[in-house]
């Protein structure tokens, strides 16, 4: 008996050599290995081939300079709406999505109550991360275009409602944040110790108190990761942007505001952009199209910087770190 034990604590976290594997069990380990280089050397590529041809090709005047309409690629101009369409999209999405998120994820683990409702929702969040932007689009146009939200929409001198916007790109945009919102909130709020809202409780906090003062300040790095990545998702869209945008490439307000006559006109992004300049589309500029996409993946790496950062800096936090050789 005492054998036993002493064999088998001895070969404990002994780490045995894949030659003896069976070979069903190496040939997995290999096609592993395989699949994870691979991903690797795609991911090289796109980022050395769009950076040879975005530095080979961006100027600085062509980021502040706003696009013009011409048959010659010298006169083109920059892509400075699309750039600040982009942002716009962005805050507007951002702005929408952010307190909806939070709000569902601290219902969903704080109270969940009546039970079929929060399965609606948990369903309906599930349903939105997966419809195509295509659908969420021509979505947003059929609501965009009823009269009662005409105020929201670009209007022709004949009351048309087009339902293309900021507002309405916007609004559908939000939709494409919401998710990784919400899961990142909700597996933030549901990581927090029980006996943090127990000692809340016992110093006489109330519920909603304890939401506001201790849950919602510790998973501030869990929202700030879901805002991260539903910016991501919203820079990265192309089919909203053509369609409740109208594929512009400058910017055509609407109204006399300063402001407002911005949001209810409409315009472009980098993504609709680089569509338009690219050989399928109907502008005569590819070289202006690899130096938006460059500007684009730019964005698109420092978020991924981001996300890792504040992940590592929640993991420091909280003490989740591990140390090599530890199991």
């Amino acid at each position: 008996m005492s054998t036993t034990v002493a064999t088998a604590s001895s070969g404990r976290g002994r780490r045995s050599s894949p030659m003896s594997w069976r070979w069903g069990d190496r040939l997995v380990l290999v096609l592993a290995w395989l699949a994870g280089i691979l991903l690797c050397v795609l991911a090289a590529a796109i980022v050395l081939y769009m950076g040879y041809r975005g530095i080979q090709y961006l100027r600085p005047d062509s980021i502040f300079s706003r696009p013009q309409l011409s048959t010659d690629q010298s006169g083109t101009g920059g892509f400075l709406d699309p750039l600040l369409g982009t942002l716009l999209l962005t805050a507007i999405g951002v702005a929408l999505a952010l307190p909806i998120g939070v709000a569902c994820a601290v219902w969903m683990t704080e109270y969940g109550r009546p039970g079929w409702l929060a399965r609606i929702v948990e369903s309906s969040i599930e349903i939105v991360a997966g419809t195509p932007d295509i659908v969420i689009a021509i979505f947003g146009l059929a609501v965009f275009q009823v009269s009662l939200l005409a105020p929201f929409s670009f209007t022709s001198e004949g009351g048309g409602v087009y339902g293309r916007s900021f507002i309405a790109a916007g609004a559908m945009m939000s939709l494409l944040a919401l998710p990784p919102l919400y899961a990142a909130s909700r597996d933030g709020l549901l990581a927090v110790p029980g006996h943090m809202r127990e000692a809340a409780f016992a110093l006489g906090k109330t519920r909603i108190t304890t939401i506001r003062r201790v849950l919602v300040p510790n998973v501030r790095s869990n929202i700030a990761t879901g805002v991260t990545l539903g910016i991501s998702r919203i820079i990265g869209s192309t089919a909203i942007v053509l369609i409740l945008l109208g594929g512009f490439l400058r910017f055509e307000p609407q109204g006399s505001a300063p402001a407002i006559d911005l949001l209810r006109g409409t315009g472009s992004s980098l993504t609709s952009y680089i569509y338009y300049n690219s050989p399928a589309g109907e502008g005569a500029a590819p070289q202006k199209a690899y130096a938006a996409a460059f500007v684009l993946l730019i964005f698109v790496l420092a978020l991924n910087l981001i996300v890792e950062r504040i992940g590592r800096a929640h993991a420091s936090s909280t003490g989740l770190t591990t140390t090599a050789g530890v199991v």
